[in-house]
């Protein structure tokens, strides 16, 4: 079921002074001084608690009078910590794609927070997937990707069946109430949607393919799958970036609708219409549209086609279609004020040939991501400095913002 609908004019766009009406007023720019320079020494730290600072955004107030999350909820330890446990260990969460493991024996390590898995193929083809830990003194199994009978600790040599089970424990004559059946990895539920691999912490949730679909995608798989989000692609190659900002903000900046595209990707801005661009909230996904700029191309060079689809699939995974092209972008926060943000690409198969289109395009993104990363770490600096706490929304265009702060406090309050 489709939520809402905000039709938006990015290029025509100007900034103006705002005048909150009503009882839901900018504090006193003074007192957000005093605040937050109490803590100038240690911006992560927050003296009180993450379940006060969940408390400090209201989503019940209308996005027109709204103001966004404090700053603090990109700055504090604590609050981290709380979205690690309430947030990120819950639920699906994409982990990597199935052409990473099309054969029995192909494995993919990954990571979310804290936690390591490696998910594989075991000799039946059927999918597993495991914290990436092993059971004698915690050493990481595997490393990268690739193709193996079964996982050797590099540390002391015990060994994993594919499907989790102890093979062999080395030089442990001797050993009292040992079990080796207690002691296999610790499993991780894995399912899978059109390419996509997903992960879920949570022993008692359901795999089934269906259910998946709905937790993960709910109204809004259809739409995805009848718009080329499909297996029918061809992996091309994997990017990623360590950017010195909280996940939270990488997210915002996808999020905003088109709305710094004008300022900031100029070369992006002049292949896309931003006259049309649309914005479509489901329950825990929102759609960008956007129609290509002029058809009128020279060489054959057409990167971004007629129409471009950007989903945000709750919390920290996008997905791009444009063209002849998809990517994604994994969001993974690695603390406070730092992430890596993954890229994979895939295009349709008649192109991989095409080495020179290729490479102009991933050339042509390369230099979109190094100005979004630019972006990203001057906003984490400003949400740090004593003169910023809260901010506010521009209702025409950043919607799907809102809604992404909105299923973040509801995750954070359970």
């Amino acid at each position: 079921m489709e939520m809402a609908m905000t039709v938006m004019n990015a290029a025509t766009l100007q900034p103006k002074p705002l005048r909150p009406k009503g009882p839901y007023l900018l504090p006193n720019p003074r007192t957000v001084f005093n605040f937050k320079a109490s803590s100038l020494h240690n911006p992560q730290v927050s003296s009180i608690g993450a379940p006060t600072l969940v408390g400090q955004f209201d989503p019940t107030i209308p996005i027109e009078r709204a103001v966004t999350p404090p700053s603090s909820w990109y700055t504090d330890s604590s609050f981290y910590s709380l979205e690690l446990d309430t947030l990120f260990y819950r639920g699906w969460q994409a982990a990597g794609y199935t052409e990473q493991i099309k054969n029995p024996g192909e494995f993919f390590t990954c990571r979310l927070g804290n936690a390591e898995f490696v998910v594989c193929r075991d000799g039946d083809g059927k999918l597993q997937a495991f914290h990436n830990v092993c059971r004698h003194h915690a050493s990481l199994l595997a490393y990268g990707s690739g193709r193996k009978s079964c996982f050797v600790c590099p540390y002391h040599g015990w060994t994993y069946g594919l499907d989790g089970s102890l093979l062999k424990a080395t030089r442990i004559t001797g050993i009292q109430n040992f079990n080796e059946h207690e002691f296999g990895l610790i499993s991780v539920k894995a399912a899978t949607w059109g390419p996509f691999v997903l992960l879920n912490m949570e022993q008692d949730v359901d795999s089934d393919t269906d259910i998946v679909e709905k937790e993960w995608l709910g109204s809004s798989s259809e739409l995805l799958s009848n718009n080329g989000v499909d297996s029918s692609l061809s992996f091309v190659c994997r990017r990623d970036y360590m950017i010195e900002c909280n996940w939270k903000v990488f997210c915002d900046n996808y999020l905003d609708g088109g709305y710094h595209v004008p300022y900031a990707h100029k070369g992006l801005a002049s292949g896309l219409n931003l006259d049309h661009y649309s914005t479509t909230i489901y329950e825990k996904v929102s759609i960008q549209k956007c129609e290509g700029g002029s058809t009128e191309r020279t060489n054959d060079y057409d990167r971004l086609g007629s129409k471009a689809l950007y989903a945000f699939v709750y919390p920290n995974f996008m997905i791009n279609r444009y063209g002849p092209w998809m990517d994604t972008n994994l969001v993974l926060p690695l603390g406070p004020r730092k992430c890596q943000v993954i890229f994979d690409y895939f295009i349709e198969p008649s192109l991989m040939d095409n080495k020179d289109f290729i490479e102009r395009s991933l050339k042509d993104s390369e230099r979109v991501q190094v100005e979004d990363v630019v972006l990203c770490e001057g906003v984490q600096r400003g949400l740090e400095s004593p003169a910023y706490d809260i901010g506010r929304y521009a209702p025409t265009v950043e919607n799907a913002m809102h809604h992404f702060h909105c299923l973040l406090h509801k995750s954070l309050k359970k």
